[in-house]
């Protein structure tokens, strides 16, 4: 039987098998998105400091058909106090961070989670979801806090001036689950987390301290969701992903290539986890139709068999991708992710 795009994705996060494989994506730049539509050029570029939700739920609507993905998004997140710098296609991205010291604390001044006003664009934006699984995207604190106190800054003070991180974390934290306490009662199906925590190599910090730092504020947040919880975190996150489940984690992505083995995670958690990722962004940037086509083949023949997995890219559709591979990736899910998978 054939199932709506938020049915499909549903039946993926619970770890059951849909009618195919879903598709979504946590963020598609503007400037991206302007070269598959055919809209108009800005020069925009959302990049991945985007702080705003960038596109009405008509226009993301539009570009999920278009891609034939299975979602659309809302961005909600706490504001960070960071110095930003601006590259090519207008992609801003931090440089250095505001708060120093104490006193700074003083500037962090965040939008009142209990005002109605906030939530009104994402009101607007459910109303006309239509039948696409609609998920809030926002970012619990750990982020906010490094970029507001300068990536080099965060981590000394993590050993000289611990009480400080744990303010400034603390703060976020406490925003983000009132938000996400009246963000689940809204109607958004999900919602993602997008904190950065490990390199390639692993953690930014020690599995003993991030569940010193991390686990009881993911808890408090936690306790406020009635909705599944998916976290994208790029690196190799393996070395706390039995303490994530244990907090209740539905989803991680993207399982980032060179980082984690995406078949081994499914392999070792896809009874407790739904897996998405991670069609390559070396073969979307620069590869071509045909290897993007083998890519995603392969991940479907891999992933997909007894449900539980979502593909996506390896991390979202950045400005830089070649809209020829994003469109190859898009009919090849089409093409081999209906079930049962036979490749």
């Amino acid at each position: 039987m054939q199932m709506s795009p938020r049915e499909r994705v549903m039946a993926a996060l619970r770890r059951e098998v849909p009618d195919r494989v879903p598709y979504i994506e946590i963020q598609v730049d503007q400037s991206l998105a302007q070269q598959i539509m055919g809209w108009p050029r800005t020069g925009a570029a959302t990049g991945g400091s985007l702080r705003k939700n960038p596109y009405t739920a008509e226009e993301a609507k539009a570009i999920s058909r278009k891609l034939a993905m299975d979602s659309v998004s809302f961005v909600l997140r706490a504001p960070d106090f960071s110095i930003m710098g601006t590259g090519k296609d207008g992609r801003t991205f931090p440089v250095d961070g505001q708060i120093r010291s104490e006193s700074d604390l003083e500037r962090v001044q965040l939008p009142d989670p209990s005002r109605d006003e906030l939530y009104a664009d994402a009101e607007a934006f459910l109303r006309g979801r239509e039948d696409f699984a609609c998920f809030l995207v926002t970012r619990a604190g750990l982020t906010q806090t490094y970029l507001s106190m300068g990536m080099d800054r965060f981590f000394i003070n993590l050993l000289e001036n611990r009480p400080l991180v744990e303010k400034l974390l603390d703060l976020y934290f406490d925003w983000t689950s009132r938000m996400v306490e009246r963000a689940s009662q809204m109607g958004f199906d999900f919602f993602f987390t997008t904190d950065d925590f490990a390199f390639k190599t692993g953690l930014f910090f020690s599995p003993v301290l991030f569940r010193e730092l991390m686990v009881p504020r993911y808890q408090r947040l936690l306790k406020k969701a009635t909705i599944p919880w998916a976290l994208h975190s790029d690196g190799n996150i393996e070395p706390v992903l039995d303490t994530l489940l244990d907090l209740g984690v539905t989803a991680t992505h993207p399982n980032e290539v060179g980082a984690v083995d995406i078949r081994v995670i499914k392999k070792r958690y896809g009874k407790r986890l739904c897996v998405l990722g991670n069609v390559d962004l070396v073969l979307l940037g620069n590869g071509t139709p045909e290897q993007v086509d083998e890519e995603v083949r392969a991940l479907i023949r891999d992933l997909g068999p007894g449900g539980g997995y979502i593909i996506s890219s390896g991390n979202s559709l950045a400005s830089y991708l070649k809209p020829e591979c994003v469109r190859a990736m898009s009919q090849a899910i089409g093409k081999y992710g209906p079930y049962p998978i036979e490749l």
